[in-house]
């Protein structure tokens, strides 16, 4: 179902091409899902929760937040830069307004998850005395969005396909060291 999701998009997809790639019949797909969308929502939601458990099980709480917020920000940006993250980013703002649960699904299991991860290692980082973060939700959200700058724009309006490390690099470290500037001690 991924492969077919991102190569024909949520419209495109048919149920029984989705089955002819699986190699089960369109009645045992039925038997697990409703219907298109909820199978699609199950692949986003368990991808998205499957990069985001990756993640926070290579974390080291302990390190500091230079490390950790590259770290972050690299894996941030490998998903959402990936042809998966940008195929799925796609097809979830084509389809919220008709199926707001995916947007829901896709945000709780995504970036909400992502969220509460950096929020976790700000409050250690704070108890160390190495970052004061009095808003946590709202800056886990900056440091998010200052990660996309640059080439997640040039990505969705299909500027560019793909960069390079020096090009991920310099968006990764320019985060890292606007979030230190405002948050570190």
């Amino acid at each position: 179902a991924r492969a077919v999701f991102l190569r024909d998009g949520f419209e495109g997809a048919g149920v029984d091409e989705i089955a002819r790639e699986a190699g089960v019949s369109k009645a045992t797909l039925y038997s697990y899902f409703a219907d298109k969308r909820l199978l699609f929502m199950e692949v986003a939601t368990s991808e998205c929760r499957a990069q985001a458990d990756a993640a926070l099980g290579e974390l080291d709480m302990s390190r500091p937040p230079r490390a950790v917020l590259t770290f972050a920000a690299e894996r941030m940006m490998g998903f959402f830069l990936s042809p998966f993250g940008r195929g799925v980013f796609r097809i979830v703002v084509a389809e919220a307004d008709r199926f707001p649960d995916l947007g829901r699904e896709f945000w709780e299991n995504g970036p909400a998850r992502g969220r509460e991860i950096l929020m976790t290692y700000f409050d250690a980082a704070e108890a160390r005395g190495e970052l004061a973060v009095p808003d946590k939700r709202l800056a886990a959200d900056q440091f998010a969005e200052l990660c996309k700058a640059d080439l997640f724009p040039r990505l969705i309006f299909g500027l560019a396909s793909e960069f390079t490390f020096a090009e991920r690099s310099r968006v990764a470290e320019g985060a890292v060291d606007m979030f230190m500037a405002r948050y570190g001690r």
